[in-house]
């Protein structure tokens, strides 16, 4: 098992910047891949990024790339997923999702979910 806390959202202004924080506990984050999730109230659950184990593979949505960053510490077991020149469009709760084997953009394949952070970014 392992558990996933997320930390970081709030409440920014457009065009401003948060970094959210995922802390992950219960067996070593190295072997797990990671990916972060958005869902607007009345949408669906939308990806965003994912980072391969190691860190050295990372995949954005195209509504995303080139704002975001995702990236990962596994000394200190966290995920990163840095946002910058947010739009009102961004605003979610935002969850972080792991799972040993997948890399991809579908949420239901990920076996371990946060509790999620809400991110609202105002005009």
């Amino acid at each position: 098992q392992v558990q996933l806390v997320e930390s970081g959202g709030g409440l920014v202004q457009a065009g401003g910047s948060l970094r959210l924080s995922c802390a992950a506990s219960g067996r070593p984050f190295s072997n797990y891949n990671s990916g972060w999730f958005r869902q607007a109230p009345g949408k669906e659950r939308e990806f965003v990024a994912v980072i391969t184990r190691s860190g050295s593979g990372t995949y954005y949505a195209d509504s995303v790339k080139g704002r975001f960053t995702i990236s990962r510490d596994n000394a200190k077991n966290t995920v990163y997923l840095q946002m910058n020149s947010l739009k009102p469009e961004d605003t979610a709760v935002y969850y972080c999702a792991a799972d040993r084997w997948y890399y991809g953009e579908s949420g239901d394949e990920y076996d371990y979910w946060g509790q999620g952070t809400q991110v609202t970014v105002s005009v």
